[in-house]
């Protein structure tokens, strides 16, 4: 039997904090929360912790609220339906599988969730694999798969780290789980080759409708180089990708103030190509 540690919040306002601070793995989220929200805590929450998975539960059956609310999450509990929708929502978003309550469907066209394609800006070493650990093992852990870009001492060290996060080396077994050395040129065709590899080895492992986690160093490495117009290439390139695959981007960057780097135009730049910017 699956074991819960739960918190709680008051408003809209709490459940940001509580989310900064626990950085849970799901949040049950009612749309109709004072001070912030639902659809706006969820928008917050994805800026700085976009793996953790979102499931609505309201009284408004509104197919635009639907609709725009399944943007942001996994899925959507009618709260009519809420005694019985709610531990197979539990079960299906956990595992990375939409929800929606069987009262909506004959009306709704759901909505993909938005891709997601953060940039994370680290202080150091220990902040950049401390991000990447968290954003392939957050996917591991709940079904899906990973794909991350990174050094040598990066990639041994990341799997040590995985370990640690509760990640087995079943996912390495199974297929889902890909380290490759960031100095690989980049190649669309292979990354797509990859992507695919990744989504069929989680399907066989039970995840109907697999995402797969990409993530690393190379565009970040290349911005520090002084490379700004190559490191923006690739985030563009990156950004086709979730047109075609249900994936989540992670790219770490050293600090601008770390690597005194004092271009704002080339900072702006490259902020401008992802969907949520963070710090650590």
């Amino acid at each position: 039997m699956a074991v819960f540690e739960v918190a709680e919040a008051a408003d809209g306002l709490e459940a940001v904090q509580k989310a900064k601070e626990l950085n849970p793995e799901l949040i049950l989220l009612d749309i109709a929360l004072p001070r912030l929200n639902g659809i706006e805590v969820a928008e917050q929450v994805q800026s700085f912790a976009p793996t953790t998975k979102v499931l609505f539960c309201s009284q408004d059956s509104s197919p635009d609220l639907v609709r725009e609310a399944l943007t942001l999450g996994f899925g959507y509990i009618h709260k009519l339906e809420a005694g019985i929708d709610l531990l197979p929502a539990l079960s299906a978003v956990l595992n990375g599988r939409r929800f929606v309550s069987s009262n909506l469907k004959p009306n709704q066209a759901i909505a993909v969730r938005a891709p997601r394609h953060e940039i994370l800006f680290c202080s150091d070493d220990t902040a950049i694999l401390d991000g990447l650990t968290r954003f392939i093992a957050a996917a591991l852990k709940s079904g899906n798969a990973g794909i991350v870009w990174a050094t040598e001492l990066h990639r041994e060290n990341l799997l040590q780290r995985l370990r640690q996060h509760g990640v087995d080396d079943a996912a390495i077994r199974q297929g889902t789980y890909i380290a490759a050395d960031v100095s690989e040129p980049p190649d669309a065709a292979r990354i797509v080759a990859s992507i695919n590899a990744l989504k069929e080895a989680a399907a066989k492992t039970g995840n109907t409708r697999p995402r797969v986690a990409v993530c690393g160093e190379r565009a970040g490495l290349l911005w520090v180089e002084g490379r700004t117009d190559l490191a923006i290439r690739l985030e563009q390139s990156l950004n086709q990708l979730p047109k075609s695959h249900e994936i989540d981007i992670l790219c770490t960057y050293p600090s601008p103030a770390a690597q005194h780097q004092q271009d704002d135009d080339a900072v702006r730049a490259v902020c401008a190509e992802h969907s949520a910017v963070s710090f650590r």
